[in-house]
């Protein structure tokens, strides 16, 4: 990554700025306003104004031992304006633009005691985050015990709360939390403002989540998972409040995680290849080769190896440098995994593998250059530790490990990014979401892109066959999981959802397809986009996303679990060009089994387009440019 035309000017204030003194800070387009107070107290106050409303009054900066006696000895004002290019994303250039105060504090009583807060004030929104250097700079050891930060909000304000990163979402007043609210944690303002916090650039460092304050009505606290001791200097992780007017700028914004860590730190990343992933559940030879040239034949580009390849995952004697298949899962075991990997490399296809935390812990060292021997194109960790410092710690060394072997890494279970793929993108994707491994219905996936997918890519494994229609056995079994959306849906979330590493055909097998021509959306579509369009969505309701790749646009369409009618305007296509627009669509009858048609229309700029939803359905658009004659 790289970036064009920087412009950073510097200046500093220096002098010690009395008791109820203010600073303020506003974006680059002037409408998101930041102050700063310190009251008589010497209490570190702040609020946040979008457009002149109100989003948080009053709120309190500080972690123990900074809530009171704090004065402003000098103020460094920061301005950037810069593109970089990532190694892959939801557009190919991003901008990094903010304007910025650095505000170095000391204690009344003179005890030299410093801090660092440093204030970044986005168009997108506000991150700050927290400094500690020390008077000698030292390196002497500082335990944060307690983060103060809080956040006041208007009166009526609601949460869209989620105490677990694969729970499911309920839209709740700031009163009588069951417990901490997940990040990112977006907010419904009385006063039309939508907003979301959230963390960034949480590298050894533990998790904060979110719990109402005992002391404070309408006010959200701060919640670590636990104290953390480092050495000086260091920072905390950035602090995030993004701010919107509608609920689909928050996604459209949500860059801004990434402009709040560093850029890439590996020099060649030419290996990192994203991709349409599909799952092997036969743990055979035979079957992985059939699986092999079903991905080439539906334009996939891996497939992947889950629990039960090396063992019974959760047997702490696992061994996951050989190859010994769960007796569960196929008790011929006659796996060769070198085989299969060998076909797929002649094939263009790559093969991951899945490797229980039990096992990573133990061997990682040795898995990772016997993986690469091997040609192994990338791992996806299960069930890994997360919240604390040393769990934290523990994943990102994992990330930057896998890197030198050339690796790509997903990471299952409760883990939630926080924009560390722009430093390691081989991290390309991880779940941390209620995917179709719950089986959730439309209504949770319609919350999905205005919370979950704001902190960056979410593995929502993709199921296509999956419903007792298709499969009769499905319906005879009392716990079977089942989607509870139409084909349709499951089409458009391959758009809306952004995972560099996309899983399709989640619970399937090729022998469930019957090559139903809709596949076709699947075949084309890509995993990392040109450009994103958040075209309209209500959360909880329904979502409309637009994405580009090359020239060609993809469009997904969805629901909650009533039917609606939305209108989609193109105006994002280029003016003067006509495309030819393939929609997939809900039709119960289609004589497809799985009931959906297909249509093809010319577009432009100026069309808009009606699309009717049937309850817990979806559309998926293709649009490619006509050639001129």
């Amino acid at each position: 990554m790289f970036k064009i035309f920087p412009l950073l000017i510097s200046v500093l204030m220096v002098g010690p700025l009395s008791a109820q003194s203010t600073e303020r800070l506003n974006s680059p387009d002037g409408k998101i306003s930041f102050q700063l107070k310190i009251t008589d107290k010497g209490e570190m106050q702040y609020s946040v104004a979008y457009n002149q409303k109100e989003v948080i009054n009053n709120g309190v900066m500080g972690v123990n031992g900074w809530k009171s006696g704090v004065l402003v000895k000098s103020v460094r004002q920061t301005k950037n304006n810069s593109w970089w290019k990532p190694v892959y994303g939801e557009r190919s250039r991003v901008q990094d633009h903010y304007y910025g105060k650095t505000f170095i504090l000391a204690k009344t009583d003179h005890s030299g005691q410093r801090m660092q807060l440093e204030v970044r004030a986005y168009n997108e929104g506000l991150a700050f985050r927290y400094g500690f250097a020390g008077k000698s700079k030292s390196g002497k050891e500082m335990t944060i015990q307690k983060d103060l930060t809080t956040y006041t909000l208007p009166a009526g304000t609601r949460a869209w709360f989620t105490s677990h990163a694969q729970g499911a979402y309920t839209l709740l007043p700031l009163t009588k939390w069951p417990s901490e609210a997940e990040r990112p944690l977006t907010l419904e303002l009385k006063n039309g403002v939508y907003a979301a916090l959230m963390e960034a650039e949480v590298v050894n460092y533990c998790r904060t989540k979110y719990k109402l304050d005992k002391n404070s009505v309408n006010t959200i606290a701060c919640s670590m998972f636990e104290p953390v001791t480092k050495k000086e200097p260091f920072t905390t992780p950035w602090h995030v409040i993004m701010v919107a007017n509608r609920p689909g700028n928050l996604l459209q914004n949500n860059d801004l995680i990434l402009n709040l860590n560093p850029p890439c730190k590996i020099a060649n990343t030419s290996w990192i290849k994203p991709g349409k992933v599909i799952r092997e559940t036969t743990l055979s030879t035979d079957g992985a080769l059939k699986l092999i040239d079903f991905a080439v034949k539906r334009h996939l580009q891996y497939i992947h190896f889950d629990a039960g390849w090396y063992a019974r995952e959760e047997d702490p004697n696992a061994d996951a440098s050989r190859v010994n298949v769960d007796p569960r899962r196929n008790p011929v075991n006659d796996l060769d995994l070198l085989k299969v990997i060998k076909y797929g490399k002649q094939n263009g296809i790559g093969v991951l593998l899945y490797v229980n935390h039990l096992a990573l812990e133990k061997q990682l060292d040795t898995l990772l250059p016997l993986y690469e021997k091997w040609g192994v194109a990338g791992i996806k960790f299960g069930f890994v530790n997360v919240g604390s410092l040393k769990a934290n710690e523990w994943i990102i060394q994992a990330v930057k490990k896998c890197a030198k072997y050339h690796l790509m890494v997903d990471i299952h279970d409760e883990y939630r990014p926080t924009g560390f793929s722009r430093t390691y993108p081989n991290l390309l994707t991880q779940e941390g979401v209620r995917g179709n491994e719950e089986m959730p219905e439309a209504s949770n996936n319609a919350v999905l892109p205005f919370t979950r997918f704001l902190c960056g890519a979410a593995d929502y494994t993709i199921c296509y066959y999956h419903r007792p229609s298709l499969k009769p056995a499905l319906a005879k079994s009392m716990n079977a999981r089942v989607l509870k959306t139409t084909a349709g849906q499951q089409l458009a979330l391959s758009v809306i959802y952004y995972s560099p590493f996309q899983f399709l055909y989640w619970y399937d097998s090729p022998k469930d397809s019957k090559d139903e021509p809709e596949l076709a959306f699947f075949d084309k579509e890509a995993t990392v986009w040109d450009d994103t369009k958040v075209l309209d969505g209500a959360i909880g309701q329904y979502a409309v996303i637009a994405r580009r790749s090359d020239k060609d646009w993809f469009i997904g369409a969805m629901t909650n679990n009533d039917a609606r009618t939305l209108n989609i305007d193109c105006h994002f296509l280029p003016e003067g060009k006509k495309y030819l627009a393939t929609i997939y669509y809900d039709d119960p009858t289609s004589p497809v089994r799985t009931k959906v048609s297909i249509k093809k229309i010319i577009v432009d700029a100026n069309t808009k387009l009606e699309v009717s939803l049937l309850a817990s359905g979806g559309q998926a658009i293709w649009m490619t440019p006509v050639k001129e004659k």
